[in-house]
């Protein structure tokens, strides 16, 4: 997926979860960001910061912040949107016969359903942004959503169908992605009850740059 029209800044601070004021040209702006999760890590005074133009000349903020630096890594894309653009553009290399997005299956809303032959496929995708000594974590916030969808999929595999999670890694390096257990231990049992029951893992590798993100490689969990 590519953005259009980025710019850079730096980052001032953050007052709640939908903005943050960031530097851009010598002047604060208030932006939007285009992530509700804590990020406290990432989101530091003074860190380089890339922002796409929104198109909408109406909209209060004028730029949604989407990438930060971070020393030793690199650009990490924050956008909570974009995991699931990823996960698509690489789902559709696949050789799926059908694939659909927002699919209701229980009283849940999963992610992808695909069809191969007479096999049906269920994949619930998450996005990763937070890094811990070379490994991926999450989540970054407690996510009683994220514990109910492997719950989920594991009933879809009882069911017959073939259910996946996709961590989609949103920055260079990172090739693991580990349940948070000290923010959200439940997170961590379900994806340990899911993994025993037949749904599978996979860690879906991006390339990072200031105005692009792609899957580059696929690693099963």
């Amino acid at each position: 997926m590519k953005y259009q029209r980025i710019v850079h800044g730096k980052f001032i601070d953050r007052p709640n979860r939908f903005i943050a004021h960031v530097e851009i040209g010598g002047r604060a702006e208030t932006v939007h960001v285009k992530n509700t999760g804590r990020c406290r890590e990432l989101l530091l005074p003074g860190a380089d910061v890339i922002l796409e133009e929104a198109q909408n000349p109406n909209r209060k903020t004028k730029y949604d912040l989407i990438t930060v630096k971070k020393p030793g890594i690199g650009w990490i894309n924050i956008d909570s949107q974009a995991p699931n653009k990823i996960a698509g553009e690489w789902l559709a290399t696949q050789g799926f016969d059908y694939v659909r997005s927002e699919y209701t299956f229980g009283n849940s809303r999963v992610d992808f359903y695909m069809e191969k032959g007479q096999e049906k496929y269920l994949m619930e995708v998450k996005g990763c942004t937070l890094e811990v000594d070379g490994i991926g974590y999450f989540p970054d916030a407690p996510t009683e959503r994220g514990v109910k969808h492997l719950r989920e999929l594991t009933k879809a595999v009882e069911e017959g169908y073939r259910a996946s999670i996709a961590f989609v890694i949103q920055m260079e390096g990172i090739t693991e992605v580990r349940a948070n257990v000290k923010m959200h231990p439940e997170f961590g049992e379900a994806l340990e009850e899911a993994r025993e029951a037949g749904v599978s893992v996979l860690f879906l590798c991006c390339s990072v740059g200031e105005d692009e993100v792609a899957c580059v490689k696929d690693i099963r969990g």
